[in-house]
């Protein structure tokens, strides 16, 4: 049997073969440089040319909607409501049977009611009612007139009884802080007193009106009249003897 001789190389001539080989094809041990990407040669190049179509962002592309956009409208304001204007107290007197009173010297007394009605401009502590007239002058046959010819009297509201009440008779007016008295009135409110009222059968015929004021006791002396008179008025009053 015929057997195929084999080839040995020796050591130091295998090594000698791939120094060879190695010096011939370059460096075939060293690992191939990884390409760089081209944003990164871009940036590192100063001659790269930029783009000329650049791509728009996010938030340039959709804008923002702006506070005022997205909130509603605020309500418009309402214009402050104007205060109530100033009112100021009124008084007003009526006579029971109508009209003025017509008394008849020695007769009954006539009924009347004074009523008060208050503003919002100011609260009263001490407001009264007071009354005055002037002397009659009487007529042919009169006799001198008694020193109390009229008799006035006011009904009392918590008992209804009927009791004395100033009358003055005279031909000047009585400063209003002399008056004492009275009762409190606030604002807006109402109060209606009653009245009667007689002649005494001695006393002087013919006709005086009977004046009414209602009285701001609290006023000081010197201050305005409208404020120390809130409120006056006349009552038509006759006075005849029997027939």
């Amino acid at each position: 049997m015929h057997v195929r001789p084999r080839l040995l190389i020796a050591p130091a001539v295998l090594a000698a073969l791939v120094a060879a080989l190695t010096a011939c094809s370059g460096h075939p041990d060293r690992p191939a440089a990884p390409a760089r990407s081209a944003s990164a040669s871009a940036s590192a190049s100063p001659s790269a040319t930029p783009s000329a179509t650049p791509t728009p962002s996010a938030s340039a592309a959709t804008p923002t909607p702006t506070a005022a956009s997205a909130s509603p409208a605020a309500p418009a304001k309402t214009p402050a409501a104007l205060p109530a204007p100033a009112t100021r107290l009124s008084l007003t007197a009526a006579a029971a049977a109508g009209g003025g009173l017509k008394l008849v010297r020695g007769g009954p007394a006539q009924e009347f009611t004074v009523t008060v009605r208050n503003g919002n401009a100011q609260a009263y502590g001490h407001l009264l009612i007071a009354f005055q007239m002037e002397p009659l002058t009487g007529e042919p046959g009169d006799l001198p007139g008694p020193a109390t010819p009229f008799v006035l009297e006011r009904r009392d509201p918590a008992t209804g009884a009927w009791r004395a009440a100033d009358l003055r008779i005279a031909t000047d007016a009585k400063p209003a802080h002399l008056y004492a008295g009275g009762a409190a009135l606030a604002r807006d409110a109402v109060r209606t007193e009653h009245y009667r009222l007689r002649a005494t059968a001695t006393g002087p015929t013919g006709s005086s009106p009977l004046m009414v004021y209602a009285i701001d006791a609290d006023a000081a002396e010197g201050t305005r009249a409208d404020f120390e008179h809130p409120g006056h008025l006349s009552l038509p009053l006759t006075t005849r003897r029997i027939l």
